[in-house]
C-alpha cells in the first residue's frame, strides 16, 4: 500500500498537520509530491497538497484519495521544503505557506480542459472516440469515459496532451481563432480553378492561404484582405478550410524593443561584478549588499551577472519593490534577454499571472522580473537572486504568511548554492550593519556612471516663507526654478507623500473633524468625486455642506493632498502640462505604464506624485526635483521614521540629472535643522548610519535587537483589553532573560473597521527566547479565536505599527 502525506486546505491550528491517505491503484503513477488532490475530510471533500509518499502508515484504516487536480506537480520538492520553513519562521499554517507560492487562479473555483499537443492519430483509439476532431474538450468527458488516471498521466509526461485550468465564468486560457486549408494543396488549387466569377472573395482567401503555407490568425487574414466572415463561412461549410482555436499567451509586456548589448563597465562596476561572477562560477552561495548611489549603474551589473547565469544554463529571479518600477525595469530586461523573461506583479490580471507562471513552470523562460511573490518562482536551477531597492518595505508581506522576501531569497540561495544580491542607494540599517560585520559582502558604487555629480540639494525653510507672507505650498525658490525649467523645455518631478485633495476636513467654529465611523482616523477629501474617503477601510461619504456637530457652514479643508497640489500647480503655472501619479490615478490596469510613457515622451512638463515616483525612474530630461513636504513621514510614531525619510529624500533626488543635463533638488521642510534632512542634502549615508545606530542602540531597536509584534483585536473593547492583559501575563512568565516585553498598549490607531486593537511588542536577541512562549499563547487562545472572533496575529520584523 502506498500512502500520501497530505496538508488539507483547512487553516485551523488543530488541523495544521499531515494526514495519511491511501493512494488507489489507478492513481499510483499520478500522485506525486507537489500535486494537489481532492480528499474526503469528515463529511465533505476538500483540496489538499501531497507533501510526501511513504509505504506505510501508523493508522490501520485509511481513506483513499478521491481524485487528483494536477497531472504534473505544481510545486517543486524545494518549494515543499520551503513551505515547512515558512510555517516555522512566520508561525503560519502550512496550507497558507503553500498557497502563497501559487498564482490566484489555483485558489479560485475552476474547471479543467484537455488540450491536444499532438495529432489525434498519435493518441490511443479510445481517446479518438472522445476527441472527435476537437483540439480542446472538457476534462469531465475523460472522467465519464472511464479512462484511467495513469494513462492520462503518461500522455501528459509524453507531451501529447496538457491539462489546463479554466476559472468558472472567466476563461483563463486565452484563445485565438486560426484558419487553415483542410485539403491537400493540389486539391485546393483544383478548387480555386473550379470557383466561379461570383466567388472572387473565396478565391482570394484560398490563394492567400496557399501562399502562407500553413495556418494564420483569422483576424490577420480578414485585415490583410479586407474580407468579411461570409466567404470564410462558405468555404468552411464546404469543408475546404477549417477554423481552429489555439491558445495564445497574454503578454502584458509584449516586447517590441530592439535587443540591447552589454555596456562597457566602469572600473568600479568591474570591481563590484567580479566577486559575484566568481560565486556564480564556483556554484557558491553568498549574500552581497550592493550599495550604489543613484545612477551608478546597478542595473547593468544585474544584467551582466544574469547573462553569466544564463550562459551556464541556469535561471534568475529579479525582485522590484512595486508595480510602478516594473515597466522601465521590465523593458530593460526584455530588451536584453527577449522572450526569456516572464513578469509577475500585482498589476497583471489573474489570467496574465497564470500565463506568466505557466511559462516558468514549463521552463519556457529563464528570468523572472516581479514584485515580492516572484521570489517563489518554480525554478529548479536557480543561478542568482537579485533584490533591487532592498530597503523597500513592500518586500514584507502584511498578510499570513508574514514573510520577508529577503529571507526567502536567502533560503533559496543556500538551497541552490547561488549568490543573492541586495541592491540599494540607501540600504536598511539592518543590512548595512550585517555588511559591516561581514555577514554580507559589501560592494560599493560611489560614482555615477556618466561621471555626473549628484544633483545639488537645496533646503528651503518653510517657516521663513511664512514670515515673508508666502502662504502657498510652493516656496519662491521652487516657483522660480520650475518656471526656468519650463522655459528651457526641461522636465520637473514633484513629490508629495499624500494622496487625495486634503488630509482632513474641519469645522472652524467648533473644531470638529469628520471622522470615519468605523476607524479612529479623520477622512480624506477627494475632489474628483466630491467625497470623503477613509484610506484604512475604504468607506466613503458625500462631503457635508455644514458641520455635522454644530451645523455651522464654516467647514473647510486642511492639509495638502496630491489633488490639491495639482490644482495649485495649474493656477501657478497656467501653461504647464501636468501628470499626477498616485493610488487614485494608477488604480486602473496599465495606468502606470501609460503615464510614465507619456512623461518619457515629453508630453508633460511636471510629474507630480506620491513616493511611487521616488525610485527607479530614469528620464534624461528631468533636471529639477522638488519635495513639497519633507516632514510628512519624519514625525510618525515609528522608530524607522528618520530612516524612511532619509531613504525617500535620497531616492527622489536621484531622479534628477541622470544623463547629460545637470540636476537640482529643492526640499521644502519645517525642520531644516533635523539631522536626517541635513545629511540627506549631503548624500552622507555613512554619517546618517552612524548617527541613527547610536539612537537604535540606546533604545534597544533593530539591528541591536529583533522585534516581534503581537496584535490583538476584537469588536468588543472590554474583551480586547482583557485578552491582551492575559497574553502579556502569559508571555512575561515564559520569556527568556534577554527578551524585553513592552505593553500591552492600545495601537496608535485604536479602531479600524469597527475592531478595537491592542498590541504587545517583544525585543529579543535569539529566536529561542520567543518561539515557545508565542506558540503557547497561540495554542491557549485558539478556542477564543475560533468561537469568539478574537483575532491574534504574530508579526516578526514588523514594518507597520499603526
Amino acid at each position: 500500500m502506498k500512502v500520501a502525506k497530505v496538508v488539507v486546505d483547512v487553516p485551523v491550528s488543530s488541523i495544521d498537520s499531515l494526514f495519511d491517505y491511501e493512494i488507489p491503484d489507478e492513481l499510483l503513477s499520478v500522485v506525486k509530491p507537489g500535486v494537489r488532490v481532492v480528499v474526503p475530510f469528515g463529511p465533505r471533500k476538500i483540496m489538499g497538497f501531497v507533501i510526501d509518499i511513504t509505504g506505510s502508515s501508523e493508522f490501520e484504516k485509511l481513506k483513499p484519495i478521491h481524485t487528483v487536480m494536477d497531472y504534473a506537480p505544481v510545486l517543486t520538492p524545494e518549494l515543499l521544503n520551503l513551505s515547512k520553513w515558512l510555517q516555522e519562521e512566520t508561525l503560519c499554517f502550512r496550507v497558507s505557506a503553500l498557497q502563497a507560492m501559487l498564482p490566484a487562479v489555483f485558489k479560485a473555483k475552476y474547471e479543467k480542459e484537455v488540450w491536444l499537443l499532438a495529432d489525434e492519430s498519435e493518441l490511443p483509439f479510445e481517446w479518438q472516440i472522445i476527441t472527435q476532431g476537437r483540439e480542446v474538450f472538457p476534462f469531465n468527458e475523460l472522467e465519464e469515459s472511464g479512462i484511467k488516471a495513469s494513462q492520462i498521466s503518461s500522455l501528459v509526461s509524453e507531451g501529447l496532451i496538457e491539462i489546463k485550468y479554466v476559472v468558472k465564468g472567466k476563461n483563463r486560457v486565452k484563445k485565438d481563432t486560426y484558419i487553415e486549408i483542410a485539403l491537400e494543396q493540389v486539391k485546393a488549387i483544383e478548387v480555386i480553378e473550379g470557383l466561379g466569377k461570383q466567388a472572387k472573395k473565396q478565391k482570394q482567401v484560398l490563394e492567400y492561404l496557399i501562399d502562407t503555407n500553413g495556418e494564420i490568425r483569422l483576424k490577420q487574414l480578414m485585415d490583410d484582405l479586407g474580407v468579411t466572415r461570409a466567404p470564410i463561412k462558405t468555404l468552411e461549410d464546404k469543408g475546404i478550410i477549417r477554423l481552429v482555436q489555439k491558445e495564445v499567451y497574454r503578454d502584458p509586456h509584449a516586447n517590441n524593443n530592439e535587443r540591447t548589448k552589454p555596456l562597457p563597465l566602469t572600473e568600479q562596476q568591474q570591481q563590484v561584478i567580479e566577486p559575484v561572477l566568481s560565486r556564480i562560477d564556483e556554484n557558491k552561495h553568498e549574500m552581497f549588499l550592493l550599495h550604489g548611489v543613484t545612477g551608478s549603474g546597478k542595473t547593468e551589473v544585474y544584467l551582466q551577472s544574469i547573462d553569466r547565469v544564463l550562459q551556464e544554463g541556469k535561471e534568475a529571479i529579479v525582485l522590484v519593490p512595486e508595480i510602478s518600477l516594473t515597466p522601465q525595469m521590465v523593458e530593460r530586461f526584455k530588451s536584453r534577454f527577449g522572450d526569456d523573461v516572464a513578469v509577475l506583479h500585482s498589476g497583471l490580471s489573474t489570467g496574465e499571472k497564470y500565463d506568466e507562471w505557466r511559462k516558468i513552470h514549463r521552463k519556457e523562460v529563464k528570468v523572472v522580473v516581479g514584485a515580492r511573490s516572484a521570489v517563489f518562482a518554480p525554478f529548479e536551477k536557480l543561478g542568482i537572486i537579485i533584490i533591487d531597492e532592498e530597503h523597500e518595505t513592500t518586500y514584507k508581506q502584511e498578510d499570513y504568511p508574514k514573510y520577508h522576501a529577503r529571507e526567502v531569497a536567502k533560503y533559496r540561495g543556500q538551497y541552490h548554492k547561488c549568490p543573492v544580491i541586495l541592491g540599494s542607494a540607501t540600504p536598511t540599517l539592518e543590512s548595512y550593519a550585517r555588511a559591516q560585520k561581514g555577514v554580507y559582502q559589501l560592494l560599493e558604487l560611489s560614482e555615477r556612471v556618466n561621471e555626473q555629480a549628484l544633483p545639488h540639494m537645496e533646503i528651503v525653510d518653510m517657516r521663513k516663507e511664512l514670515e515673508k507672507g508666502n502662504r502657498t505650498m510652493f516656496s519662491d525658490n521652487l516657483v522660480e526654478k520650475i518656471n526656468d525649467r519650463i522655459k528651457r523645455g526641461e522636465q520637473v518631478v514633484l513629490m508629495l507623500n499624500r494622496r487625495g485633495y486634503s488630509t482632513f476636513v474641519m469645522c472652524r467654529e467648533c473644531g470638529e473633524t469628520v471622522q470615519c465611523e468605523h476607524c479612529d482616523i479623520s477622512m480624506t477629501y477627494h475632489r474628483t468625486n466630491h467625497k470623503l474617503k477613509c484610506h484604512y477601510c475604504s468607506d466613503e461619504k458625500p462631503m457635508p455642506n455644514q458641520c455635522p456637530k454644530c451645523e455651522s457652514e464654516a467647514i473647510r479643508f486642511f492639509g495638502t493632498g496630491t489633488q490639491k497640489v495639482e490644482e495649485a500647480l495649474q493656477q501657478q503655472f497656467e501653461h504647464a502640462r501636468i501628470i499626477r501619479m498616485d493610488v487614485d490615478t494608477t488604480s486602473r490596469k496599465g495606468a502606470h505604464e501609460r503615464l510614465l510613457k507619456k512623461f518619457g515622451n515629453q508630453e508633460a512638463d511636471i510629474l507630480l506624485g506620491t513616493q511611487m515616483i521616488a525610485k527607479g525612474l530614469d528620464f534624461e530630461n528631468v533636471t529639477l526635483v522638488g519635495v513639497i513636504a519633507a516632514d510628512a513621514i519624519l514625525h510618525l510614531p515609528d522608530f524607522r521614521a528618520a530612516e524612511k525619510s532619509f531613504q525617500l529624500l535620497t531616492q527622489v533626488s536621484g531622479r534628477a540629472g541622470r544623463h547629460e543635463l545637470p540636476g537640482e533638488v529643492v526640499v521644502q521642510t519645517y525642520t531644516p535643522e533635523h539631522y536626517t534632512v541635513e545629511l540627506a542634502a549631503q548624500y552622507d549615508y555613512e554619517s546618517f548610519f552612524n548617527r541613527e545606530m547610536q539612537i537604535r542602540r540606546r533604545f534597544a531597536y533593530p539591528p541591536y535587537y529583533f522585534l516581534v509584534l503581537i496584535n490583538i483585536s476584537h469588536e468588543n473593547h472590554v474583551k480586547v483589553v482583557d485578552a491582551s492583559q492575559r497574553i502579556a501575563n502569559m508571555l512575561s512568565q515564559r520569556l527568556g532573560e534577554s527578551a524585553l516585553l513592552m505593553g500591552p498598549s492600545p495601537s496608535p490607531m485604536l479602531r479600524i473597521k469597527d475592531r478595537f486593537r491592542y498590541q504587545c511588542m517583544i525585543k529579543y536577541k535569539s529566536r529561542q527566547d520567543v518561539d515557545e512562549p508565542l506558540e503557547h499563547v497561540l495554542n491557549s487562545f485558539q478556542k477564543e479565536m475560533n468561537k469568539e472572533e478574537l483575532q491574534l496575529t504574530v508579526d516578526f520584523e514588523p514594518y507597520y505599527f499603526m
